[in-house]
């Protein structure tokens, strides 16, 4: 049985809606971040060397990293739906936003946080740049959705996933006003709006309200 390890308000939850979307049995185990420090609980960490969330058990196999693992449970146990083939035409789109979310978008809010937290002066050079980039890389997706219903373009793929937390539950870690890209929010509308989305969320972090706004 594929066993989901999920850590709350975490990147994990990418791994549960991915089942959701594709309707595939699995197991979901949940754990609690500790209260105080907001760190993932010693048991979690004991899962994989990598010590973060998401993981994933699959018979003898334990897998870590977002992205190896969406690939991994599509080619496994999803029949290649949710990824784009080589011939269709959204192809490379497909393939630039699946992997900007964790190669540029996701791993710019986490500096972002980081600096956040050392209470460093608004003009500190570091933390102006780090920001910068942050609003051009929002400003990228917004422009992609303004013409497209989803990132790869049309269809719903697990770009879309990839990309979900970064622009919603991320933000419980690094608030963020979105006022100022309004296809980021008709997007998330239509994330919102899709059952799979909403029934991950609920069975992953039940009670949890949704950045969706």
């Amino acid at each position: 049985m594929l066993t989901v390890h999920h850590l709350g308000k975490s990147q994990s939850e990418r791994i549960v809606w991915l089942c959701e979307e594709l309707e595939i049995p699995y197991e979901l185990q949940r754990y609690a971040r500790d209260p105080v420090t907001m760190l993932a609980p010693a048991d979690y960490k004991a899962l994989h060397w990598i010590g973060t969330a998401p993981v994933i058990t699959d018979g003898g196999l334990t897998l870590a990293e977002s992205g190896a693992i969406v690939d991994y449970i599509i080619a496994r146990h999803g029949g290649g739906r949710l990824a784009l083939k080589p011939d269709h035409p959204d192809f490379a789109q497909y393939l630039h936003w699946f992997h900007f979310a964790n190669g540029t978008l996701q791993a710019q809010l986490g500096r972002n946080m980081i600096l956040n937290r050392l209470n460093l002066p608004a003009d500190n050079p570091m933390l102006m740049a780090t920001k910068a980039r942050v609003d051009r890389s929002f400003d990228l997706i917004d422009a992609r959705v303004r013409d497209n219903n989803y990132l790869a373009g049309d269809e719903f793929t697990a770009a879309d996933i990839m990309t979900g937390f970064s622009l919603t539950t991320m933000r419980y870690f690094l608030p963020y006003d979105f006022g100022r890209c309004p296809n980021i929010r008709a997007y998330l509308g239509r994330i919102g709006s899709r059952p799979a989305y909403r029934r991950a969320m609920e069975k992953g972090d039940p009670g949890m309200e949704l950045l969706l706004t």
